[in-house]
């Protein structure tokens, strides 16, 4: 995998993590889809683009790395890459700040 492999699957875990992240979709089913995972684990990963892009980043580290150690190495990196382009383009350079308060 070269460079221009790391930096598609940055774009698409990026993409797909600010999708089900942040946006209404066609008619708001997105919307209506996180409103139904509730308050739960499920709401909770929905609402936390951090959290959530680890989970998407797996499958597509799975896919992009030629070995085991390449695959490991790949999850964070790809989720990492994905987090810095939300925080360039969020507008709000806010560091992250986890408040277990409202998910215990």
């Amino acid at each position: 995998m070269g460079i221009y492999g790391l930096l598609l699957g940055i774009l698409c875990v990026w993409r797909i993590t600010h999708l089900f992240n942040a946006e209404d979709g066609p008619g708001g089913w997105l919307i209506k889809w996180r409103q139904a995972m509730g308050n739960g684990w499920w709401g909770y990963l929905l609402d936390c683009f951090y959290c959530l892009s680890l989970l998407i980043a797996l499958p597509f580290a799975v896919w992009l790395g030629e070995t085991l150690k390449e695959q490991v190495l790949l999850w964070p990196a790809l989720s990492g890459g994905a987090i810095l382009i939300e925080r360039l383009t969020a507008g709000s350079p806010a560091p992250y700040i986890e408040d277990r308060r409202n998910h215990e």
